[in-house]
């Protein structure tokens, strides 16, 4: 399996710890992540590089990125100015024009905003990745162009129509792309929004992108959720499937919004409670039969 990986670090952001960890409470959370004076915590927003055996690169989510002016960079939480993401490709040797595919797992902002050029008071906003094909499930997409007044706030206004325009939009309704082929294979949750779509690369053995169906290590243990979940008990079940599964087949978890850990492999106890082990704070080059 010739495909290698690199962790991607996007903008941070530092938000409500509270809504971070839903109904638990801040004595045990602030044990996991240590909140600041306005009970904020770090957050990576940390993207996946895959480059798959034809040499194709495949960015799984984009991070925020600096898309917000600057009263809502702050409200946000969104720490750096500049558009931390494009550094980033620039460091694991790449840029966003080489790249070949954006895979979205949804459309909150801050999975997608990277897709957009930083802020500027005389423009607005332009798309990057020139080249690049634009991957969504069908249920997140129909969810970002009609969002609900529960979470219409996470959403970017004008990307459904900016992508749309792009003419390189690829909306999935099953297990594959038919343009990626075999080496990403897809599944679905809907705890936390309509249809994210979760990524595995490489198969057993091989890595599965998260997302917010496990934004961090924390979020392995089970009964763990976010405030932002629509369907609690929803998603705690969708992610028993999940962990499950990855720990038969041996395939690592990465994680995009975890401070420190960009990369682990997901264990089970004789109690039947999930945890991680080997976490790596990031991946560079990293070639998935390694």
């Amino acid at each position: 399996m010739n495909i290698e990986i690199w962790s991607i670090e996007g903008n941070r952001q530092s938000l409500d710890g509270g809504a971070m960890f839903g109904n638990v409470p801040k004595a045990l959370w602030s044990r996991w992540i240590e909140p600041d004076d306005q009970n904020r915590i770090p957050l990576a927003c940390r993207a996946l590089l895959a480059r798959l055996e034809d040499g194709r690169q495949i960015l799984f989510e984009t991070g925020i990125g600096a898309f917000f002016e600057p009263k809502y960079r702050e409200r946000y939480g969104v720490i750096e100015s500049e558009h931390v993401l494009l550094a980033s490709l620039e460091a694991a040797g790449t840029s966003h024009e080489a790249i070949d595919a954006v895979v979205l797992s949804h459309l909150h902002f801050d999975h997608a905003g990277g897709l957009l050029s930083p802020w500027s008071e005389d423009a607005p906003p332009k798309l990057l990745f020139p080249k690049a094909r634009f991957i969504v499930g069908r249920e997140a997409w129909e969810r970002a162009v009609q969002p609900h007044p529960r979470d219409r706030a996470s959403f970017i206004p004008e990307l459904p129509k900016l992508l749309s325009e792009s003419g390189r939009l690829e909306i999935v309704e099953g297990e594959s792309s038919s343009w990626l082929g075999e080496s990403v294979r897809f599944e679905f949750s809907h705890g936390h929004t309509p249809g994210l779509m979760l990524s595995e690369i490489g198969g057993a053995g091989g890595v599965a992108f998260c997302a917010d169906l496990i934004p961090g290590t924390p979020w392995v243990h089970l009964p763990v959720t976010m405030g932002y979940d629509r369907f609690p008990e929803c998603l705690i079940d969708e992610k028993r499937r999940f962990l499950t599964d990855k720990v038969k087949r041996g395939v690592r978890l990465f994680f995009t919004h975890d401070p420190a850990v960009a990369m682990a492999c997901p264990i089970r106890d004789e109690r039947g409670r999930f945890s991680v082990e080997n976490p790596r704070a990031r991946v560079s080059a990293l070639r998935l039969d390694d």
